[in-house]
């Protein structure tokens, strides 16, 4: 039922796509190479937007342990403390989440899972040599023939080393100004609606 918040079965014929928040390596807006801390509310609404969206997983990668924990300490209040039995369309989706050391951690369980190598799409605020367009990933996507791995950056953008190694980037959100620096969040709900949303 439309609206419930219940989950409901992807209505279109799309590969199975998996999304990573990637809090290392990032930018500062120095330009450095930086790791990111984890904010409460980006794993909240990203797990909302993979159960609206049909994402399989949406992984949260961080190096550091004490961030690791406290993204497993929100997962667990919600999937088996007080959240899950207040909220449990809300355990549905954080069901869907987990948390890893590194991307490379993320790309190869998601390829031994699937039996079949998961190809990367990197994402950014700023246009990126050969990014591919919305219609085209929509496209590829919808194929339904392998899986896919949507990239979000935090802090000032992902590293270079991953736009370059990834096997496309993604054109990134225009607006209609010259101001460019929307929330993880809201990119994120942004490129999951132009992707996977029913059209």
């Amino acid at each position: 039922m439309k609206g419930t918040g219940v989950l409901q079965p992807k209505r279109i014929d799309a590969a199975d796509l998996y999304v990573a928040l990637v809090h290392y390596p990032v930018y500062n807006k120095r330009g450095c190479i930086v790791c990111t801390a984890v904010t409460n509310l980006d794993i909240h609404d990203l797990a909302r937007c993979a159960g609206t969206f049909g994402v399989g997983v949406v992984y949260f990668v961080n190096p550091l342990d004490s961030q690791r924990e406290l993204i497993a300490r929100i997962i667990r209040h919600w999937t088996e403390g007080l959240g899950a039995r207040y909220n449990p369309i809300r355990k549905g989706v954080f069901d869907r989440v987990r948390v890893r050391v590194t991307l490379g951690e993320v790309v190869d369980e998601i390829s031994q899972v699937r039996g079949q190598r998961v190809r990367t799409v990197a994402t950014g605020a700023a246009w990126y040599k050969g990014a591919v367009s919305y219609e085209e990933m929509r496209r590829l996507l919808h194929r339904g023939t392998e899986p896919y791995l949507l990239i979000l950056g935090t802090g000032w953008g992902l590293a270079r080393e991953i736009l370059d190694n990834s096997d496309y980037v993604l054109a990134p959100i225009e607006g209609v100004s010259d101001y460019n620096h929307l929330s993880v969040r809201s990119a994120g709900a942004i490129m999951l609606d132009r992707l996977m949303g029913n059209r």
